[in-house]
């Protein structure tokens, strides 16, 4: 019994250590800009393992040198409320979560029941499932995070955005997330971005220019080879509709 309980006393002093760990490193972005992601580090040497070349572009600018428009346009299309939640936005959860369960059950509906002439099928096509997740979420899920999807650790990424939003100001929170966000193969942070796709410096994208790279940020690598693509033209010009409604921290 002795041993079970120390064993628990060293697990919860280990998880305290491990959130000091984060408080502090937290802490120190309010001055010093971090020099990379988990996410980045995982996703370059993924990369450098099956190509065996190291791809691997950012260069950090600072907020003032960020075009606005590219600021609007990122929060209209990830995060309308950014600058009023405190990290969480609990109604995009809510409606995040009501559309997930309403195309579990038009998934079960088209799904025809399996029998003895007709076996289940193995290759039916999984629910796409939609997020709710805030900027601040998907830094904190960024900098510190594996990519799997646990309950652990969706707790600890609750907790991380919570202390982003208690230690940095919104200000701060995008102009790390904006130099860091993965917007290619390869290619991390705006100003690498509006070199990759436009030539030119992330301060002189336009509106238009500014909403394409907002839309492609769910899914960066599909739309960098899919440059032509309707759909991401069409929400681009919705985007940059919405942009002069957009507070900006």
């Amino acid at each position: 019994m002795k041993a079970l309980i120390r064993l628990v006393g060293l697990a919860l002093l280990a998880g305290l250590a491990i959130e000091f760990y984060f408080v502090a490193r937290i802490g120190v972005m309010a001055a010093v800009d971090p020099e990379s992601t988990a996410f980045q580090r995982s996703e370059v040497y993924l990369i450098a393992r099956d190509t065996g070349t190291l791809k691997w572009r950012q260069q950090w600018v600072p907020y003032t040198a960020l075009s606005d428009n590219l600021k609007r346009a990122v929060i209209a299309s990830e995060d309308a409320s950014f600058v009023e939640h405190d990290g969480v936005d609990m109604i995009a959860l809510e409606q995040a979560w009501e559309k997930n369960a309403k195309a579990e059950q038009r998934a079960a509906k088209s799904t025809p029941r399996p029998s003895a002439a007709r076996p289940a099928k193995s290759g039916v096509k999984a629910v796409k499932i939609v997020g709710g997740s805030t900027i601040t979420q998907q830094l904190a899920k960024n900098l510190f995070l594996s990519g799997e999807r646990t309950l652990l650790r969706k707790g600890q990424e609750l907790v991380l955005t919570l202390l982003l939003e208690a230690l940095l100001n919104k200000q701060r929170i995008l102009e790390i997330y904006l130099n860091n966000v993965e917007w290619g193969d390869g290619v991390f942070g705006a100003e690498a971005a509006a070199q990759h796709y436009y030539r030119k410096p992330a301060s002189k994208l336009t509106a238009y220019e500014a909403a394409r790279l907002a839309v492609m940020l769910p899914r960066p690598r599909y739309f960098e080879t899919r440059a032509n693509s309707g759909y991401l033209a069409s929400r681009a010009s919705t985007i940059t509709a919405r942009m002069g409604g957009v507070e900006l921290p």
